[in-house]
């Protein structure tokens, strides 16, 4: 039986043109400091955009306050259809244009515990497309600030043969056979140290930021940064600290997901993978179910070894597997959909949800599963990332609490967020790092004082 939703399938239009942005940028001597332009750039974000936000549950550690999730709600004026990538995700434009926003609901909402709780306003942004259709993205630099540049970080007493030669191994390197997934850990503020060296209000608050972090955790591992990166940061973390098999993956009904689906929606089948875009879901059911297989197998073997050390050698091995690796993430994301589907049809049978599944079906996009597999899902690792939403949705897949320290956010409220708002006691927590809501590293090695 085909239980299609009601809401058509909209096309997606990729790309929300470009803004136009100039600047001149004097690169000063042995400084890679040009991302203290993004921070700015996101504080003037920040302050367009709409949020909702629900109060945190868990109690904050050493005087710091969890924030309260804030929920991005965006329309679009001239198109209902828009990719996952264009509403907010890790590869969106920084900047958009505000118009008046406009209240869409006022009412009492039940999280999934039971308690209910008032969402006083839920507002949606129109962003305005057409302003930027025609303008470019480029950064114009001078020849002369480049070349001076290169010469600073070129130490003066290496011969030219030996500056060509590593020039040429770091072109190798930069192929994918080289690529790493999980960066070996380093010291948190030598990091912070490299790459914050300038005196923009950005780059101290950046630092501020680090410095707070470097309370509770020692070192940093740095994430690749693809449009994976939240689900590899959350899935390394989780299996580097695992010490059971969740009770959702020991159920072996977990492994008849793709059959069971797909014999109730038939618009599954239109499900894409990462290594074969092409094939219909009726043609690798049988895959996504090794993949799921292949979940359970890796983190039941993680699980079970007992030693730290050779734990970590196990999950560092793993990710360093890159056809395993993304198998791994291919089945987080329907596992994604499947937790979408659960709260979707609850809802509509009057059962009480978490929040975020009525902010997640409220997106134009997304008004139901099937919208959400094609603007959302069918992109995230292609053409885009996870948006803040759906942060929820990897949280609610998996069972267990993300928490971010949002380092933009430093002296706010919103500098550690969970996802979940209020999950439930017996979750698990995993911890990330993000500069921008797109880019995601992890923090390693708990200070001992914290741990006591």
């Amino acid at each position: 039986m085909d239980e299609s939703f009601s809401s058509p399938v909209l096309p997606v239009e990729k790309g929300w043109g470009k803004v136009k942005l100039e600047m001149e940028i004097c690169l000063s001597s042995g400084s890679k400091d040009q991302r203290q332009l993004t921070g700015d750039t996101i504080n003037s974000q920040d302050n367009l955009q709409g949020w909702i936000t629900e109060p945190t549950s868990l109690s904050a550690g050493a005087g710091e306050k969890k924030e309260s999730v804030p929920t991005q709600l965006m329309k679009h004026e001239n198109e209902v259809g828009v990719a996952s990538e264009e509403l907010g995700s890790a590869n969106a434009a920084a900047d958009h244009k505000e118009q008046p926003a406009s209240e869409i609901r006022q009412d009492c909402v039940y999280r999934s515990s039971g308690r209910p709780e008032r969402t006083d306003k839920i507002k949606s942004l129109v962003m305005d497309q057409d302003a930027y259709s025609n303008s470019e993205l480029y950064v114009p630099v001078s020849s002369s600030a480049v070349e001076s540049s290169e010469e600073s970080e070129e130490d003066m007493y290496r011969d030219e043969e030996e500056i060509e030669r590593e020039k040429i191994l770091l072109c190798e390197t930069n192929s994918s056979e080289y690529k790493v997934s999980v960066s070996p850990e380093m010291d948190i503020m030598e990091y912070c140290r490299k790459e914050w060296r300038g005196n923009t209000p950005a780059a101290k608050r950046m630092r501020k930021g680090y410095e707070a972090v470097a309370q509770k955790f020692a070192s940093i591992r740095r994430i690749r940064g693809d449009n994976y990166c939240a689900f590899r940061a959350t899935l390394f973390q989780a299996l580097s600290q695992a010490t059971q098999l969740p009770r959702w993956l020991q159920s072996e009904d977990i492994t008849m997901l793709p059959e069971n689906l797909l014999s109730k929606y038939d618009w599954i089948k239109q499900w894409q993978l990462r290594q074969k875009p092409g094939k219909r879901m009726g043609e690798i059911s049988d895959e996504i179910k090794d993949y799921l297989i292949l979940l359970r197998k890796k983190w039941k073997n993680i699980s079970e070894i007992n030693g730290p050390l050779e734990k970590q050698e196990a999950c560092d091995k793993l990710f360093k597997n890159e056809e395993e690796e993304y198998s791994l993430y291919e089945a987080l994301k329907f596992l994604m959909l499947n937790t979408a589907i659960e709260l979707y049809n609850a809802d509509k049978s009057g059962r009480r949800v978490p929040v975020f599944s009525w902010l997640l079906f409220a997106r134009d996009t997304s008004s139901n599963p099937r919208q959400l597999m094609h603007n959302h899902l069918n992109h995230i690792g292609h053409s885009g990332g996870l948006e803040q939403v759906e942060m929820f949705l990897l949280a609610y897949a998996l069972q267990y609490t993300i928490q971010v320290y949002r380092l933009y956010k430093y002296s706010t409220d919103e500098f550690i967020t969970l996802y979940p708002n209020d999950p439930e006691e017996d979750w698990p927590v995993v911890t990330l790092i993000t500069e921008d809501d797109r880019h995601y590293n992890i923090p390693v090695r708990m200070c001992q004082e914290t741990m006591l």
